[in-house]
C-alpha cells in the first residue's frame, strides 16, 4: 500500500510563529485613539525599513500623536547611525510624532523623557526592573548583569515636530541576540511578554510623561522630569570614558544630569564637563 503524501508545509505567514503573534491593531486604537488624547493615529505594518524614515517622510500631513509600529524592521537605525535589527514579532519597534510647544531649547530632554517614560511604563506591565544608561538606551539585568534591552532615537523634521523612535527587544533568546551582551525582556525573566499590554503600557505612560513636560512649559525640575531621570539612571556615579566627536575621549565620574539634560562628568583634575553628545562607555573600577 502506497502511504500518503505528506501535509504541505505551512506557510510563512503571519500566524506561522504562534509563540510570537501578531499586534492586534483594532484592539490598540480602541485603547488609546481617544478624543483629546495624545494619540491621534495609530498604524501596525508588516514590515519596513526603519520606522523614523517612513514617519519623518510623511509627518508635513499628520497630526501630532501619530503612531507607526513595525512588526518587523529591517533598517532600523539607532544613535550614530548603527543598525538595530530583530526577528518579526520579537520585540516593540515604533515610531511617534511630536509637536511640542515648549521652547525649542528644551526639546533635547525628549529623548531622556521618553527613556523615563518606556522605564517607568514596562517596569510596571513586564513587571522587570530598568535602568537608563545615558542619553537612550534601556538596560535590564540579566543573569546580574545590566544588558540593553531597548533604545531611543530622537529626529528633528521640520520646523515644529520631532519623531521618536523605540526599540525594545521583547521575546529574543540568547542565540538571537544581535550582539553579545544584549539582552531582552524575555532574558530578564519579565512576568509578561505579550506585546499588546506591553505596547499600550508604554504608550500610556510616554502620554502622561509628555504631558506633564509640557505643562511645565518643559521645565525639567518642575515636571520632575530631572529627577527622576537621574534616579533611574545606572551611569551616574560611575566612572566613564566619554568617546567625544574628533575621536577625542574623556575619563572621569558621572556625577550629575544637568538642566539640559546634560551628563556632567568629572575628571581627576576636579574639572566638571558638560557633555551634551558622545558615546559613554561604563568602566569597570580600575578600567
Amino acid at each position: 500500500m502506497t502511504p500518503p503524501p505528506p501535509p504541505p508545509a505551512a506557510s510563512e505567514g503571519r500566524w506561522s510563529n504562534l509563540d510570537r503573534p501578531p499586534l492586534n491593531e483594532a484592539a490598540l486604537r480602541r485603547a488609546l485613539l481617544r478624543p483629546g488624547g495624545l494619540w491621534t493615529s495609530l498604524d501596525v505594518v508588516d514590515s519596513t525599513g526603519s520606522t523614523n524614515s517612513d514617519l519623518a517622510a510623511r509627518a508635513a500631513g499628520l497630526a501630532e500623536g501619530a503612531v507607526l509600529v513595525a512588526e518587523e524592521q529591517t533598517a532600523g537605525r539607532g544613535r550614530l547611525d548603527r543598525s538595530w535589527t530583530a526577528p518579526a514579532r520579537s520585540g516593540l519597534f515604533l515610531s511617534v510624532l511630536l509637536k511640542p510647544d515648549v521652547p525649542v531649547a528644551r526639546w533635547g530632554w525628549l529623548p531622556l523623557l521618553t527613556g523615563v517614560a518606556v522605564a517607568t511604563g514596562l517596569a510596571r506591565a513586564a513587571g522587570a526592573d530598568f535602568a537608563l544608561k545615558w542619553p537612550n538606551d534601556l538596560l535590564v539585568r540579566v543573569g546580574g548583569e545590566e544588558r540593553k534591552t531597548g533604545g531611543i532615537l530622537a529626529e528633528r523634521v521640520g520646523n515644529d515636530g520631532v519623531v521618536i523612535g523605540i526599540g525594545i527587544n521583547v521575546t529574543l533568546r540568547e542565540e538571537e541576540l544581535p550582539v553579545p551582551g544584549a539582552g531582552s525582556l524575555a532574558l530578564a525573566d519579565a512576568i509578561s511578554t505579550d506585546r499588546d499590554p506591553l505596547l499600550r503600557a508604554l504608550l500610556r505612560s510616554l502620554e502622561d510623561w509628555y504631558g506633564k513636560w509640557r505643562a511645565s512649559n518643559g521645565d525639567p525640575h518642575l515636571s520632575r522630569l530631572q529627577e527622576t531621570y537621574a534616579a533611574g539612571c545606572s551611569t551616574l556615579g560611575l566612572r566613564v570614558r566619554v568617546e567625544l566627536p574628533g575621536d577625542r575621549t574623556l575619563i572621569g565620574e558621572a556625577v550629575a544630569i544637568d538642566g539640559d539634560g546634560r551628563l556632567v562628568v568629572t575628571t581627576p583634575d576636579g574639572e566638571d564637563h558638560p557633555i551634551g553628545a558622545g558615546d559613554i562607555v561604563h568602566l569597570r573600577p580600575g578600567g
